[in-house]
C-alpha cells in the first residue's frame, strides 16, 4: 500500500444458499469469498450483469456472498498490491480482467484459484492449454489476434479508398508477431498500417494526434483492457480529430463509438464467467476447468456518430451489420 493512503477492506461474512432447483451443493455455514483485480468500476454494465446473474444462482451479495469492493476501479501500479491483500485475506477465487491483473494475480498466489478475462491466455502463456489449463488459472480468453485483424478489414470497408490506418496497441498486451500479423493483413487489404502504441492512460491522446498527423484515415483500436477502459478519452479524441474508429466491444458502439465488433463483454461476465465460478467454488480445479473462447461475435455501427464524422458507411457493410444505430 502506498505511504499515507487508507483503503477500506470490503470481505464481508454471509451464508452462500444455493437454489436447489439449480442442483448446486449447499455447504452449510460455508463462507464463500471473491476477490477483484480490475481497472472496470464497479458499476460498469459487464459487472452489473455478473453480480446479477450470481443472484439468480444463488449468490446474494452482502446477504449470503462477499465481494472484494476494493478491487474495482484499481490503476495498474495497485494490482500487485491488491492482490497480496487478497492472498493475505484468503478469498476463494480471484477475478481478474486483463493481462496486467492476471500477471499480478499469478505473481501473488499459485494455489488460490485464479479466473480470467483477457486477450489471449496461451499467448501471454497464462496457461499451458486451452483444454488443460494446469496451474492455478483459468477462464475465457477472447481470439484478440484473429478479431483485431477482421476488425481491421471492416474498417477498411468502413472508409473506401483509405491507404492508411492506424492501430493503437497496448504494448502490454500486443506482442511483436501479432503486429507483424496485423500489418499483413493490413497489405491484403491494401492498406498501410501505422502503429501507435501506448503503455499508460497518459498516452493514449497523443498517440492518437500522431496517427491523425501521419495521414491516417481509420483508427483500429485494438484488444486490450488498458484501451477499453480509457475509451472515454479515445471517442473524445477521434471525434475532435473526425477519425473513423473501430473497437473490440459491439457494446462499444452503444456507448460513443463508430463500428464494433466481437463478443459481447455483458454476455461473456454474465453467462460464462459466473458459471466458471461457481464451478471453482462447487471444487472444480482450475488446472482442469478448459478455458472458453466465445463462439457468437456481433458487428454494431453508430449511423449518428458516422454523421458527426461525415463518414458514409457504405450499405453493403450496412448490410451486414447486426446492429445499426440511427
Amino acid at each position: 500500500m502506498k505511504k499515507g493512503s487508507t483503503r477500506r477492506r470490503a470481505i464481508q461474512i454471509g451464508v452462500l444458499t444455493f437454489f436447489g432447483t439449480r442442483g448446486w451443493a449447499q455447504v452449510p455455514g460455508r463462507i464463500y469469498r471473491i476477490g477483484n483485480l480490475f481497472t472496470a468500476p464497479r458499476d460498469a454494465p459487464h459487472q452489473v450483469a455478473f453480480r446479477d446473474e450470481l443472484q439468480r444462482l444463488g449468490f446474494f451479495e452482502g446477504q449470503n456472498l462477499s465481494i472484494d469492493l476494493n478491487g474495482y476501479g484499481l490503476t495498474l501500479e495497485l494490482f500487485d498490491e491488491h492482490a497480496a491483500e487478497l492472498v493475505r485475506d484468503g478469498v476463494d477465487v480471484i477475478m481478474a480482467g486483463g493481462d496486467a491483473a492476471v500477471r499480478a494475480a499469478q505473481r501473488a498466489t499459485q494455489t488460490i484459484p485464479i479466473l480470467a478475462l483477457t486477450d489471449d491466455m496461451l499467448g501471454q502463456g497464462f496457461v499451458n492449454s486451452l483444454a488443460r489449463p494446469g496451474g492455478n488459472t483459468t477462464g475465457v480468453t477472447i481470439l484478440a489476434s484473429e478479431l483485431d485483424g477482421k476488425r481491421l478489414e471492416i474498417l477498411a470497408k468502413a472508409v473506401p479508398g483509405a491507404r492508411r490506418i492506424a492501430a493503437l496497441a497496448d504494448t502490454g498486451v500486443a506482442k511483436p508477431e501479432h503486429l507483424r500479423t496485423l500489418e499483413d493483413a493490413a497489405r491484403a487489404v491494401s492498406v498501410e498500417l501505422i502503429i501507435q502504441k501506448v503503455t499508460t492512460r497518459e498516452e493514449i491522446a497523443q498517440a492518437i494526434d500522431a496517427a491523425q498527423a501521419a495521414d491516417a484515415k481509420g483508427l483500429n483500436v485494438l484488444a486490450s483492457s488498458l484501451l477499453f477502459n480509457n475509451r472515454a478519452i479515445i471517442f473524445e479524441r477521434v471525434a475532435a480529430l473526425r477519425l473513423p474508429a473501430v473497437y473490440q466491444w459491439p457494446e462499444m458502439a452503444n456507448r460513443g463509438g463508430l463500428i464494433g465488433y466481437g463478443p459481447s463483454i455483458v454476455q461473456l461476465y454474465r453467462d460464462v464467467q459466473t458459471r466458471q465460478l461457481a464451478q471453482l467454488l462447487r471444487g472444480a480445479k482450475p488446472a482442469d476447468l478448459p478455458v472458453e473462447q466465445p463462439t457468437k461475435f456481433e458487428l454494431v455501427i453508430n449511423l449518428k456518430i458516422a454523421k458527426t464524422l461525415g463518414l458514409a458507411v457504405p450499405s453493403l457493410l450496412l448490410a451486414q451489420a447486426d446492429e445499426v444505430i440511427e
